[in-house]
């Protein structure tokens, strides 16, 4: 069983920064792509980005530029670092892993999900 624990989250100021992690167990093979979502209140869950085990990224265009995502497959961390933080990036963000080999965006290619970390951005 897969399991995904999303850390730091938190109250920032617009033009902050901000570093989400997202620690996954159980079995590897389950992990091998990474994603990560963000859902704002009334609104649907948004792909933000996607890493492959071989660390190839996918960022969405809204947020291309301020946010990038890492990964430690020794620590088995995936990292979103969230630079120049806006009002409009206030929401849950999600953590997710996919069984495939490469990049994915698509909210049902995920199988596994985290149980969200808040991240509000004061303007």
């Amino acid at each position: 069983q897969v399991q995904l624990v999303e850390s730091g989250g938190g109250l920032v100021q617009a033009g902050d920064s901000l570093r989400l992690s997202c620690a996954a167990s159980g079995r590897a093979a389950s992990t091998n792509t990474m994603g990560w979502f963000r859902q704002a209140p009334g609104k649907e869950r948004e792909f933000i980005g996607s890493i492959t085990w071989s660390t190839a990224t996918y960022v969405a265009d809204s947020v291309k530029g301020r946010f990038t995502i890492s990964r430690d497959n020794a620590k088995r961390l995936v990292y979103l670092q969230m630079n120049n933080l806006e009002s409009e990036d206030t929401a849950v963000y999600y953590c997710a892993a996919a069984p495939v080999v490469s990049i994915v965006t698509r909210l049902d290619s995920f199988t596994t999900w985290g149980q969200g970390t808040q991240v509000t951005v004061s303007s």
